[in-house]
């Protein structure tokens, strides 16, 4: 039993760190695409991706509001892109200018439809 409970919980911690990957490759690929949107290399990347499901989670928790950039409409994006623009005050390497936090919200959106990670 005791084998089985660890087992789950590698099985999360590993699934976990693959989305926070996965996503972190996503805003590369995104950097690449977005004018006004850098993110300067990986681990910025993997950090900003923490950074933007941290708040993702308050936004989620405090406002009630799902924050997928098509996850509740026009309010879902605009939440999406003013997470993305303030994730450059918490993470040095990632610079987002508002055009750039509005655009990056919709090709992220892409992203996340072709790719679901549940994490954005």
């Amino acid at each position: 039993m005791a084998r089985e409970i660890r087992r789950d919980e590698n099985a999360g911690i590993l699934s976990t760190l693959l989305k926070f990957v996965v996503n972190a490759v996503v805003l590369l690929a995104v950097s690449f695409l977005v004018p006004g949107f850098v993110v300067v290399g990986f681990w910025t990347a993997f950090l900003a991706s923490i950074v933007i499901t941290l708040l993702d989670y308050l936004a989620g928790t405090v406002f009630k509001i799902d924050a997928s950039p098509f996850g509740r409409g026009l309010s879902g994006f605009i939440i999406a892109a003013v997470i993305i623009y303030l994730t450059q005050f918490f993470v040095a390497g990632v610079y987002v200018s508002i055009a750039g936090a509005l655009i990056g919200a919709l090709v992220i959106g892409i992203f996340d439809a072709l790719i679901p990670t549940d994490v954005f």
